[in-house]
């Protein structure tokens, strides 16, 4: 939930039996887990979207090798061969105090691949997060150049480096369709798993539109899941269709063990094409703005506070400069503390978005970040008189990256 500085127009005693009602739910409601996840960086001590151009990686479809005789073994051969001069190993270095306030390097690696001729290089945002210099290094890795960070979004994990190295180096590859997905088709991932170079892993799209925790408050969504063996230092690096194309860039392992065992995650390769035109121009991603803060409803919360439906999402706040506040949606009225959380009741409830229903905060996130941009016009529906009366908005950028 957002936290905007927006004073409330009526404070509610904490005594009330409807608070100490919903103070027992709420607690009861915030003590979730959050998955143990592992980024796959392997740290050791010491402006215009990508087109399609004749440098680009060539494609091959898989179906017409078949139909010609063509092994699914040598089909795969074929594949690294000619995909793998575009998948490049990040080399990072940042300087830190030891326990002597000495100035000590640390050095991490990770994993990239060529998007155009002009040298950017996407990764992961947490392979270069925190390093100072950057290098890139192809193929065999007898040589590294060195890079800039151009830009970087840390919500998305996603981040862009522009390495100086000659241009007969620099292969783009194809970038593909993640919509077009299908659990069970072919995954294909190369990398620089624990800094040993160019490594191929196979296995097959296990599932679609995952969302996955990363942190206390933030979310990764609409996550592709591999059973391709992906491992720390695999952060950054695509993962390919069985026609050589980018469908997405490998970020997350699930595993107790710190070690693949099968479950591994892939940011959307149309997530990333969303961004890179922002991390070219802007140096970070540009998310719209509804300017509220909200918070999810049950239908014992509904009962409790005698709501007309028991799905939606409760206004609680809204920014007098926002989308929301301009096109009429009212924020609640009602503060109360439920321990260390601080609501507002009272206010307006969206029950859908263009069109399509909300039912908790993380619904109404992803839709803006996947589905919309700055200066779109999004259609709110809320509750009024017992039915939707639907609300045209046009979302603004927001510094803080919040709703």
């Amino acid at each position: 939930m957002n936290d905007l500085n927006h004073d409330a127009n009526k404070h509610t005693d904490k005594n009330s039996p409807l608070i100490k009602q919903l103070l027992g739910f709420a607690l009861a409601g915030l003590a979730g887990g959050t998955l143990v996840l592992g980024y796959l960086q392997f740290n050791q001590a010491v402006p215009k979207t990508p087109v399609a151009s004749p440098n680009m990686t060539a494609l091959v479809d898989p179906s017409a090798l078949a139909a010609a005789g063509v092994s699914q073994e040598q089909q795969t051969i074929d594949l690294y061969k000619r995909v793998s001069s575009s998948v490049v190993n990040v080399t990072t270095r940042s300087f830190q105090y030891n326990y002597f306030m000495e100035m000590v390097p640390s050095e991490g690696a990770g994993s990239g691949f060529v998007i155009d001729k002009e040298g950017h290089i996407v990764t992961n945002f947490h392979v270069v997060n925190g390093a100072q210099r950057f290098f890139v290094a192809f193929g065999n890795m007898e040589h590294s150049y060195p890079a800039e960070l151009v830009g970087y979004d840390q919500r998305s994990d996603l981040a862009i480096l522009k390495v100086k190295a000659p241009g007969n180096l620099l292969n783009p590859v194809s970038l593909g369709d993640s919509s077009k997905l299908q659990v069970g088709q072919t995954s294909i991932a190369i990398g620089n798993p624990f800094g040993l170079g160019q490594t191929m892993t196979s296995g097959v799209v296990s599932s679609l539109g995952r969302k996955i925790q990363v942190e206390e408050n933030r979310v990764m969504s609409d996550l592709i899941q591999t059973d391709a063996a992906i491992n720390s230092g695999n952060s950054g690096g695509p993962l390919f269709d069985s026609a050589g194309r980018v469908i997405g860039v490998n970020t997350l392992i699930y595993s107790p063990s710190g070690g693949s065992v099968g479950l591994g995650f892939a940011i959307p390769i149309n997530t990333v094409k969303r961004f890179i035109p922002d991390l070219l121009k802007y140096g970070k991603a540009q998310y719209p703005w509804m300017g509220i803060s909200v918070m999810s409803l049950s239908p014992r919360l509904a009962q409790l506070m005698k709501l007309q439906v028991s799905e939606g999402l409760l206004v609680m706040q809204t920014s007098p400069t926002g989308a929301a506040a301009q096109g009429g949606i009212k924020g609640g009225t009602q503060r109360v503390y439920i321990g260390n959380y601080e609501l507002y009741l009272g206010g307006d409830i969206i029950l859908a978005v263009d069109g399509q229903p909300v039912k908790v905060e993380n619904d109404l996130l992803t839709y803006l970040e996947t589905r919309k941009r700055v200066g779109d016009t999004i259609q709110v529906t809320i509750l009024k008189g017992g039915k939707g009366k639907p609300i045209n908005l046009n979302l603004r950028l927001t510094a803080t990256r919040e709703q």
